[in-house]
């Protein structure tokens, strides 16, 4: 069986940072898939974008419908995953939970406070200013997480946490079968 957690939180909530601690401690190869990867890696022609060439989002659908497929393709080929992702489209959930339905979801919730996301964004540089905001109030309603964290209670915690929850094999999120 294929394996998925999936962090799941507002931008700058500290999922790469848990997903990298995670990653070093966990007792199987788990692949840490995120969206940033692909931007820092250059995939993504993103100057052009900033300069107008090329419109976000005239093409931001097609980027996340191949990227969701892509993580269901690597899943089908037996790559555990260790996902960072921000559903901030109503229509990611379903979509996600039909791609990854053969495998097994392990669905965390990672929370942080307003005042460290907007600090973090700041600081960061790279996220359009507001979007830890937008994400912090509407990226966690109507979810159901299999387990829900808080990212000041830092990675070693939390990794310790999610460990315990994944090994343990209760599974009640969304992604439940």
């Amino acid at each position: 069986m294929t394996h998925i957690i999936f962090l799941h939180g507002a931008s700058s909530s500290g999922k790469s940072t848990l997903a990298r601690t995670l990653q070093a401690r966990i007792e199987l190869p788990f692949w840490h898939v995120s969206i940033d990867h692909l931007r820092d890696a250059g995939v993504l022609p993103l100057q052009r974008f900033r300069c107008g060439d090329f419109d976000w989002q005239a093409a931001r659908p097609a980027f996340f419908k191949g990227f969701h497929a892509s993580l269901a393709a690597y899943a089908r080929a037996g790559n555990n995953l260790i996902l960072e992702h921000i559903l901030d489209d109503d229509a990611w959930l379903p979509e996600l939970q039909a791609l990854l339905a053969p495998f097994d979801v392990y669905f965390v919730g990672l929370h942080c406070p307003l005042t460290v996301l907007n600090e973090r964004e700041a600081a960061r540089g790279d996220r359009p200013v507001g979007s830890a905001q937008r994400d912090f109030e509407t990226v966690h309603l109507g979810k159901n997480y299999d387990l829900e964290l808080q990212s000041l209670d830092g990675a070693e915690r939390n990794s310790d946490l999610i460990l315990r929850g994944w090994r343990g094999g209760a599974r009640n999120s969304d992604f439940a079968r």
